[in-house]
């Protein structure tokens, strides 16, 4: 969706000369993997972060475009809502001392961008939900000024055809209506991207589903809505909700939500798309002049424009994308299950432990998705959003009897997983310096059972019982964060509670 659309009506004809155009594309995209035109390995990543932007006070600023005009900056780029702003990081190679260029390099940017805010009197804040966030901040007015953002609204409303019901059953439950995408905006992640050839496609997907469940375990950062306290990591059911096109009715029938973990593993990147023709309507049926077949038999590249566009509206948790880059095409996995924040170097580490732990899970010669049920993997996946740090999966035993074994999340992740990661970072070619410094954070976490969501509850209760009322213990859970953010310790060592403010630099 981070390409330029332009909003107008559909007509009844749209929709089928749409679909037939998606046909072609996926012909087209069939035809490239058989010619074996994609990019070969070049070991590339990529890093996006969805940001929030709050005041002093700690309360949301709807006033993203003016914070971009302060920025200048084509790195920084608009997001669903107002208060809502992006920041890209180039490719990198994977390898080096690679880690430690990321971090800097998002540290200048978050630290210049932030600095920029301040002067309109707000603040950077990379988080999963801001805690601070009100029903009456998500609505559709307050949505960002960009055509692509009303179009896909006006889209979503009109096929669910009534109000968008949000229920968690969390520590607390929530129950309301909206009558627009705008609670979607809530939710801030990291998404990680991976550049992988058609071959090896499958197995860095199948390993990234196999491993969300423990990313959201270690990384979860997202315990408040409307000033409920909910999951530790709320930002998919929220996602999935408030997305979902499906009335009860088509719930019932068991229509797959737009917002999906998937229901299998597969065997190839083309078996993705095709499920994305098979199984959703377009929403932005909007037509491209290019003929996608004629383009290959000249010789070029296609830009399957309506394959992408159409892709970028189903919100798998990790999505396939085609891309091109001087002229050749591209396969990428975009990991999307993190939370933003805390800090820095908890997100660098974040990616270092994913990056790791899935080149050797794809390289494994029994590979984790032929001894783990799919259905075992989404399950794993609801339980670590739920829970957290305290999450317990299921996963496959070690040893020549097969089956699985429930165990806790921070004991495989501290036992089997984090082995992986380094041994995965080993391939890689990363040096030792910066894989032992993140991989450190990751296992700190487990240490002390303790990551960015269960911080911001443990602090909110200290606030109350030091007899704030609950939106103002929000609020200075939510400075405190901040302030500690710009510190820059990773998470696991914050102090919990809100004493004096703690100098920024």
């Amino acid at each position: 969706m981070g390409e330029k659309v332009v909003a107008g009506p559909f007509d009844l004809s749209d929709r089928q000369r749409y679909r037939r155009k998606l046909r072609q594309c996926l012909v087209g995209f069939m035809r490239l993997l058989e010619e074996e035109r994609f990019d070969r390995p070049r070991n590339l990543m990529g890093l996006e972060i969805e940001l929030n932007l709050a005041g002093y006070d700690g309360m949301p600023r709807m006033m993203n475009a003016q914070v971009l005009e302060k920025i200048a900056s084509r790195d920084f780029q608009t997001e669903l809502a107002m208060f809502n702003l992006e920041v890209n990081i180039a490719p990198h190679r994977l390898g080096g001392r690679v880690f430690d260029r990321l971090a800097e390099e998002l540290r200048t940017s978050l630290g210049y961008a932030d600095r920029k805010a301040q002067e309109l009197d707000a603040g950077i804040v990379m988080i999963g939900i801001l805690p601070t966030l009100d029903r009456d901040d998500l609505v559709s007015s307050n949505l960002s000024a960009v055509d692509r953002y009303t179009l896909l609204n006006d889209q979503i409303v009109a096929a669910r055809g009534e109000d968008f019901m949000l229920e968690i059953d969390g520590v607390e439950r929530l129950e309301c209506t909206s009558r627009s995408i705008a609670p979607e905006a809530a939710c801030t992640s990291v998404q990680l991207h991976l550049q992988v050839t058609p071959a090896r496609f499958a197995d860095v997907w199948n390993a990234a589903q196999a491993v969300t469940a423990a990313q959201i375990a270690v990384g979860a950062n997202s315990p408040f809505l409307f000033g409920r306290e909910l999951w530790r990591e709320s930002r998919p059911p929220l996602f999935q909700q408030s997305t979902d096109t499906r009335p009860p009715e088509l719930q019932a029938q068991g229509v797959r939500p737009r917002t999906w973990f998937g229901e299998r593993w597969i065997s190839s990147a083309h078996e993705l798309f095709e499920e994305n023709l098979r199984y959703f309507p377009a929403l932005l049926p909007i037509c491209d002049d290019e003929d996608p077949l004629r383009v290959l038999d000249e010789g070029g590249t296609p830009k399957l424009a309506e394959l992408v566009l159409h892709n970028g509206t189903i919100y798998r948790w990790n999505r396939p994308v085609y891309g091109i880059a001087d002229g050749v095409p591209h396969l990428r996995v975009e990991n999307r299950v993190l939370p933003a924040g805390p800090t820095v170097i908890d997100v660098i580490a974040n990616a270092a432990f994913y990056y790791g732990v899935v080149r050797a899970l794809a390289e494994e010669p029994r590979p984790v998705w032929t001894r783990l049920p799919f259905e075992a993997a989404a399950s794993n996946f609801d339980a670590a959003c739920r829970y957290g740090i305290e999450a317990r999966l299921r996963w496959p035993r070690r040893g020549r009897h097969g089956g699985t074994t429930e165990v806790d999340a921070v004991d495989l992740v501290r036992d089997e997983l984090l082995p992986l990661a380094e041994a995965g970072l080993d391939a890689w070619g990363v040096e030792p310096a910066d894989r032992d410094l993140y991989l450190s954070v990751i296992e700190e976490r487990c240490r002390r059972r303790t990551n960015g969501a269960s911080w911001q509850a443990a602090t909110f209760h200290r606030a109350l019982e030091q007899g704030l009322d609950r939106q103002a213990a929000l609020a200075a859970t939510t400075r405190r964060y901040r302030e500690l953010m710009y510190v820059g310790e990773p998470v696991h060592t914050w102090p919990v509670g809100s004493p004096e403010p703690v100098p920024l630099g």
